[in-house]
């Protein structure tokens, strides 16, 4: 049985059961001095059970508050870029096309703006003689807020004279948030849980998990022949927009660091990212039948495809319907859905489209 702190009422209550034994008296009077000294020794003996308590909770990695948490991953992690512990927020890079006059300069630091966003021209570039010249551009503030949709415009904040005032993106991406707590907890425990053992199985998945923006992996030794291995991976925050489905350049990151850390002895050693499988699905009798409800439920089935599901497993119509019945507000509902299977191991299954009948 777990340790609780006593109520503060119960610690009192032992320390003047204690001070009557010892001093071999009936009662303590309300208000007496013995009585007040009784309930203070208590309340400090309450106060150090529940700092003893806290304590515990922060010395073990699967309950530490985030300043602990922060501590423990100090001690066991090392990123792909070489930092320890939590991942930190990675700026958006790309590119964006500007127009104008033909041999104007637009410097690097020339600033621009995308919502509440701030953004920078990252090294010289002279207009052209074609319609558009290619601009490189990177985010002045981290995380995936930097992150913005090809065809999108940024505003330059100070007019140039000659050249437009706004820059067409044509890629804008690579911006990560900081790792959150539960993400940091989930790779401090499979570190202690499953030590490096010199190019295992479990070896790659933590290798993989140490590059920003990767959430999930997975790695499928012999799947190509006798000494191969293969790894697959989730970008499911930096990619929210494809299901989490990494792109050709962050296979191209994990890949290189992985290069660095696996055997050299792997004869063939292959990344990539998993084949989108889309499936669908049928709900009727959708008691009740409200958007918030709607919208719970898709969430769950998302949550459920992140807890169960890897490349090439089977999705059970028994996880559809467990996702589905742990929406709260649901009461009942009639699932038509045959339990998938993968073609291969490189397919992982995406929710399409929830059909209300």
């Amino acid at each position: 049985m777990p340790w609780t702190t006593p109520a503060l009422k119960d610690v009192r209550k032992l320390t003047r059961d204690y001070v009557v034994s010892a001093l071999g008296i009936k009662s303590i009077i309300p208000n007496s001095n013995l009585r007040i000294i009784s309930d203070a020794m208590g309340g400090l003996g309450h106060s150090s059970l529940r700092y003893i308590d806290w304590l515990a909770r922060q010395l073990l990695p699967d309950t530490a508050e985030t300043e602990w948490l922060d501590r423990h991953g100090q001690i066991w992690l090392v990123n792909a870029d070489g930092t320890t512990g939590r991942k930190s927020a990675a700026f958006a890079t790309g590119t964006a096309t500007a127009t104008g006059i033909n041999g104007i300069i637009l410097a690097a630091g020339t600033l621009a703006t995308y919502g509440d966003t701030d953004f920078q021209v990252s090294a010289d570039t002279m207009l052209g003689s074609g319609p558009t010249t290619v601009v490189p551009i990177e985010a002045l503030d981290p995380g995936a807020i930097g992150n913005v949709d090809s065809g999108e415009t940024l505003a330059l904040v100070t007019p140039i004279s000659g050249v437009d005032s706004d820059l067409t993106v044509i890629e804008l991406t690579g911006g990560t948030d900081t790792e959150t707590d539960e993400q940091l907890r989930m790779r401090i425990l499979q570190r202690i849980q499953k030590p490096p053992m010199g190019g295992s199985d479990e070896d790659y998945v933590t290798w993989a998990l140490a590059v920003n923006g990767v959430t999930r992996a997975w790695c499928y030794p012999l799947e190509q022949g006798a000494g191969s291995v293969s790894v697959r991976f989730m970008c499911d925050d930096l990619r929210a927009d494809n299901h989490g489905i990494p792109n050709g350049d962050d296979v191209k990151r994990v890949a290189d660091y992985l290069d660095t850390q696996r055997p050299v002895a792997v004869k063939d050693f292959y990344v990539t990212a998993p084949i989108p499988y889309p499936y669908s699905l049928t709900i009727s009798g959708l008691t009740p039948d409200t958007p918030d409800v709607r919208a719970r439920i898709e969430t769950a089935l998302h949550d459920m495809e992140f807890e169960r599901l890897q490349p090439g497993s089977t999705l059970y119509r028994s996880w559809v319907d467990e996702a589905i019945s742990s929406v709260v507000g649901e009461e009942s509902h009639e699932l038509i859905f045959t339990t998938l299977v993968m073609p291969s191991n490189g397919y992982l299954p995406i929710l399409g489209t929830i059909t209300y009948a």
